[in-house]
């Protein structure tokens, strides 16, 4: 890596990946668009390489820009973590157990990362990890069999009995075949997706949350298949079959046969899906469990960085 790339740089680049326009990125960096721009045009002179697709509807990283962002995340995530060790004062952490629990679909977006993170703070710490559907992972929580949980965390079921912190927020957009008649369109409303078949995604009650806002609009979208699978369905997405509204957090733009899934903007407004920690409320947590929900909330930050 060059040694004229600086971590600002890094941070803006991951700024206008992640919101998708160099003004919405100036708006949450409270800095100008130009300012931005000028960053993202010299990191891209620096490297060789160009990192977004540029059009009228937006910003979209190229397969180099993908790469980037995962080491940008990690370098930025690095720095975070090497200022809380020193400022903790004690580079081996905690001792004892942690038992963690995850849901199959937020594990495999958000826990690799941070689990690195964790075992490099908290190196004495036995980690077990226990992935369980959401409703049963509630119950382990309110049993005291899990410390803590990384999961969908604003569609809980037993809410009273569980603590909350989100981790990310991320909106609901429509995917849709890049030919389909909706990728005529920048934006789309509810309605507009309702006409189309639905893929849906049974998964960490996210289809609950997009269940509640269908009845709230009367609408009653016709189903093509319901699927635990994601590939499922963004392959029946990809094909023309359907259309499915899912969160950001899980959309990559290629089927597993190579066909393109765009998005959408829905103008409607939506509930976001929440993924963050849930653990049991008026538990006194052990140290092990303090120290993991300290490094995710430090991911949490640098990831907004």
């Amino acid at each position: 890596m060059s040694s004229h790339i600086t971590l600002r740089q890094f941070r803006y680049f991951i700024a206008v990946a992640e919101s998708g326009s160099v003004a919405a990125a100036s708006r949450m960096l409270a800095i100008a668009q130009s300012a931005v721009t000028k960053s993202m045009q010299e990191l891209e002179d620096e490297l060789g390489q160009k990192l977004f697709e540029r059009s009228p509807k937006g910003i979209t990283l190229t397969p180099q820009g993908h790469r980037f962002l995962a080491g940008a995340r990690r370098v930025i995530g690095a720095v975070a973590e090497s200022t809380r060790l020193v400022r903790a004062g004690d580079p081996r952490g905690p001792g004892g157990t942690l038992a963690l629990g995850v849901t199959s679909l937020v594990a495999g977006y958000y826990l690799s990362e941070l689990l690195s993170r964790y075992r490099r703070s908290c190196p004495q710490v036995g980690v077990q990890l226990i992935e369980e559907t959401p409703p049963f992972l509630e119950h382990l929580l309110i049993n005291g069999e899990v410390d803590v949980a990384i999961m969908v965390s604003n569609a809980l079921g037993e809410a009273q009995a569980l603590v909350a912190e989100t981790l990310t927020r991320s909106p609901n957009r429509v995917w849709i075949a890049s030919d389909h008649l909706l990728a005529q369109h920048d934006e789309v409303t509810l309605a507009d997706c309702a006409a189309c078949d639905q893929v849906v995604l049974e998964a960490d009650r996210i289809d609950d949350l997009m269940r509640a806002a269908w009845a709230r609009r009367q609408l009653k979208p016709r189903t093509l298949l319901k699927t635990s699978s994601l590939e499922a369905v963004r392959s029946l997405v990809g094909s023309g079959a359907g259309v499915a509204v899912l969160p950001d957090f899980l959309y990559r733009p290629w089927t597993l046969d190579a066909e393109h899934v765009d998005v959408r903007r829905i103008r409607d407004e939506l509930p976001t899906v929440d993924v963050g920690l849930v653990w049991r409320r008026g538990l006194a947590l052990k140290p092990a469990a303090l120290e993991f929900i300290e490094v995710a909330r430090e991911q949490s930050r640098s990831r907004r960085a």
